[in-house]
């Protein structure tokens, strides 16, 4: 009988050692930093450590992540901070990059009327006017509770000791290189066939931000940074001048709130596109009681598919710099106007994007962008992403100042009806005009539950940002996963044209794909080899903090 125990316990062992485990992210007990590199997370979270809160930390990380990682942080570039303070109250940041005083609707047009290949996606006339450090000193003016020169120090260290190059890093490197001596007329500093284990110091990169660090955000659009930046971009041939500089001010806005089921939502506000389509796809999709399928399953795959479309649409149509464009934000993010636009919805087949117009009442963006999440000890959260565009940016690097420029001018329509480099179709409200914002896919978004901090959550992708976010969230609230468990799981993406479903190479049951096929649905496997890298933070029952860091970046979970 004790034999028979024995072998009947040895056997449940087996079985359940046999089982796929969840996978479980870093545990905290009172604050985390998540971002795309280790030492990014770190800085973060010693900011933390010392006694300052979220708001100190946005600084640290942002400024840390233009270090360590090049490819998408950035002092060139621009992005959107969305908060929840520890007493509820909410809101948005708007650092986006500008369009140039003497920019043009038509500038990236030849005499025929046809888009110039190249000239809005590589070198000088590509790049916006840059928002980061607007951002991060408008952020610390009114939240930061430590010096910014104590916040700024660690970042001048990581600068000068230097970052170890990762795998990923070289050969993100040895992809771009081609590009970097297009773009530029002398060797640059990423342009030496760094390889993994290698550490590269940025010491162009540490004055500026001594400068920084001393002379505070003017020294950026004002001061010898300023003059030296304007000078690089009218010697190659750019548009960007002290004056664009000196008139650039990051943008309070109100974020874009929501509910689904039992959630409370916050996402970005236009020019970000994300909290509008977001709310849409949801609001779409909640009547549908998703638990009842199977997750990724071919039902699940086409509601959601179904929503996206449609959202898709209306960005493209709607949606622009609200400083410039009246957009019908309450009626795009009403239940009623959603769940009307899903009503010619049928399982039996796909509703053809050709179909599909915007609602009765044509948009643009980056991959290589990068998004972290940060509690603090005293429950403040802030959710941002931030970008230069396309992998390193317009590849223009300034080696006198130490960065690269973005090209957020291809998130313009440069012409009204043809696809940017994302495939995005744009329209008359995504014009190009002086001073405007461009439109953007940025999601941060944080969730409450029962009033309370839920998730702070956020994703790189281009126009796959807003539905990694939307499927992160729903893989931890319908399916019950934890974070990282939710972070990991394989994603997909449809945005109305082109009209097909985007998926991650071998994430996805082949009959599922084969059903899809038969009822009408296309399927790209081909280069979708990431979509998204979310980096999200859930607050779990007991009050941990429980880290979702996307292994599909080098992308670290640090806290205390």
């Amino acid at each position: 009988m004790k034999l028979r125990k024995l072998l009947f316990l040895f056997t449940i062992t087996i079985l359940f050692n046999c089982q796929p485990q969840p996978e479980i992210g870093l545990i905290t007990e009172k604050a985390m930093v998540v971002s795309a590199r280790k030492e990014a997370s770190k800085i973060g979270s010693e900011i933390l450590k010392k006694g300052g809160n979220a708001f100190d930390a946005m600084a640290a990380t942002e400024l840390a992540l233009a270090v360590a990682y090049p490819y998408a942080g950035n002092l060139g570039g621009g992005g959107f901070m969305v908060y929840r303070k520890n007493d509820g109250e909410i809101g948005a940041l708007d650092y986006r990059e500008k369009a140039p005083l003497s920019s043009t609707k038509d500038m990236f047009l030849d005499s025929l009327g046809n888009v110039i290949k190249g000239k809005s996606t590589l070198g000088a006339m590509a790049v916006g006017v840059p928002g980061t450090i607007a951002g991060v000193f408008e952020s610390h003016k009114r939240f930061g509770s430590l010096p910014i020169e104590e916040i700024l120090q660690p970042v001048i260290e990581l600068a000068k000791k230097g970052v170890i190059v990762t795998e990923k890093q070289q050969n993100r490197l040895e992809k771009h290189t081609p590009n970097f001596r297009k773009a530029n007329k002398e060797t640059i500093l990423l342009d030496n066939n760094w390889k993994k284990g290698d550490t590269i110091k940025y010491l162009s990169l540490a004055e500026t931000l001594i400068r920084i660090q001393k002379n505070g955000r003017d020294e950026f659009y004002k001061g010898e940074t300023a003059k030296i930046l304007a000078k690089f971009l009218r010697d190659n041939g750019g548009i960007i001048t002290e004056e664009d500089l000196a008139k650039y001010e990051a943008k309070w806005r109100t974020p874009i709130v929501f509910t689904y089921d039992d959630l409370k939502i916050i996402s970005m506000a236009p020019p970000s596109s994300g909290g509008v389509c977001l709310s849409q796809i949801m609001n779409g999709i909640e009547t549908y009681n998703l638990e009842q399928y199977e997750h990724n399953s071919t039902k699940y795959i086409q509601i959601i598919t179904e929503a996206e479309r449609r959202a898709y649409a209306d960005r493209s149509y709607y949606l622009g710099d609200p400083d410039f464009v009246s957009i019908p934000i309450t009626k795009l993010t009403s239940k009623e106007y959603s769940q009307e636009r899903m009503k010619n919805f049928s399982f039996e087949n796909p509703t053809l994007s050709a179909s599909i117009s915007h609602g009765s009442i044509e948009f643009i963006e980056s991959n290589e962008t990068t998004h972290y999440s940060i509690v603090d000890q005293f429950g403040n959260a802030v959710s941002v992403t931030t970008t230069i565009n396309g992998a390193f940016g317009s590849k223009l690097y300034c080696s006198e100042l130490g960065f690269f420029l973005n090209n957020e001018m291809d998130d313009f329509s440069s012409k009204p009806g043809t696809p940017n480099m994302f495939g995005l179709i744009g329209a008359e409200a995504n014009k190009i005009e002086p001073e405007k914002r461009m439109l953007s896919s940025m999601t941060p978004t944080i969730v409450e539950k029962n009033g309370k901090l839920f998730m702070v959550i956020g994703t790189p992708g281009g126009s796959t940002i807003i539905t990694s976010v939307l499927q992160t969230i729903l893989n931890v609230h319908e399916y019950k996963m934890g974070m990282q468990e939710a972070v990991n799981k394989p994603r997909f993406h449809h945005q109305w044209l082109p009209d097909d479903i985007k998926m991650e190479p071998n994430g996805f049951d082949t009959k599922v794909k084969k059903q899809l096929q038969e009822l009408g649905y296309k399927i790209d496997e081909t280069n979708s080899p990431v979509i998204g890298k979310v980096d999200a933070i859930l607050v779990l029952p007991n009050g941990k903090l429980e880290g979702g860091a996307d292994h599909r970046g080098d992308d670290t979970a640090i806290g205390f």
